[in-house]
């Protein structure tokens, strides 16, 4: 895939891996799009990237994703790459009952707004010579981590998700990547921690969002970063490590 010289959307571009990826591709010369659900962060980044276009949109509600793509579309015809980066992570006891708003905002954000907007630019992206779009799930889509099931089954899900996609895509300009994240070092999951401010841990943004542009330039369809290697590739032998 080129890095250069495209009109890319990611979700959740306010922070963490949206983040890293929107400064790295401005770098190399894209046109970047971003949207998340806080205004307030749109508008710091703006005044630190005046070339970054931001966008308000919670892309867990079906209209507001409709609004986000149509918008895109009329006011960014050229755009070519869709990034579905935007993510939460709740934690989960389901050996009790479940709040059902919590789980379907999960699913909602996670697993159906990628699948819905993709759907929605598919056959925008299709005109295009050139085109894509890149998921990003995890490592823990291969091996859960129990305290955050939903998340989980979301990530596995969009990994087999992802797989149909490029198998019923393969005939056509768009090319469908995958990128694994291993632990990395953001907001994610904020809301099971006591500090707030505290970072999930993991590897720094930079050094994912390198190793990601490497995978993307070499054309690797599937790309497991750092740490998420062993987790793509041992799988269920991990399981009891880490949930030990």
């Amino acid at each position: 895939m080129k890095t250069s010289g495209n009109t890319i959307l990611i979700t959740g571009g306010t922070s963490g891996i949206g983040l890293g990826f929107a400064e790295e591709f401005l770098k190399r010369d894209n046109k970047v799009i971003i949207c998340g659900r806080r205004k307030n962060r749109l508008e710091l980044i703006k005044e630190k990237h005046e070339n970054i276009i931001t966008k308000v949109c919670d892309v867990g509600i079906s209209s507001q994703r409709e609004e986000l793509a149509a918008w895109v579309i009329n006011n960014y015809p050229g755009t070519n790459i869709l990034v579905n980066n935007a993510g939460i992570q709740l934690p989960g006891d389901l050996g009790n009952e479940v709040d059902m708003e919590r789980v379907t905002r999960e699913v909602d954000i996670n697993l159906i707004a990628p699948i819905h907007l993709t759907s929605l630019f598919i056959e925008h992206l299709k005109a295009k010579s050139e085109s894509a779009v890149i998921n990003i799930s995890s490592g823990l889509a291969f091996v859960p981590l129990a305290a955050v099931p939903v998340y989980c089954a979301t990530k596995a899900a969009l990994h087999s998700v992802t797989m149909s996609l490029r198998h019923q895509l393969r005939n056509t300009s768009v090319k469908v990547f995958e990128i694994i994240p291993p632990s990395v070092d953001t907001e994610l999951g904020s809301e099971r921690r006591a500090d707030k401010s505290q970072s999930h841990g993991g590897i720094p943004v930079i050094e994912f969002v390198e190793e990601s542009m490497r995978a993307l330039e070499s054309n690797l369809s599937e790309a497991a970063i750092a740490g998420a290697k062993g987790l793509r590739e041992k799988g269920d032998s991990f399981f009891h490590i880490m949930n030990g």
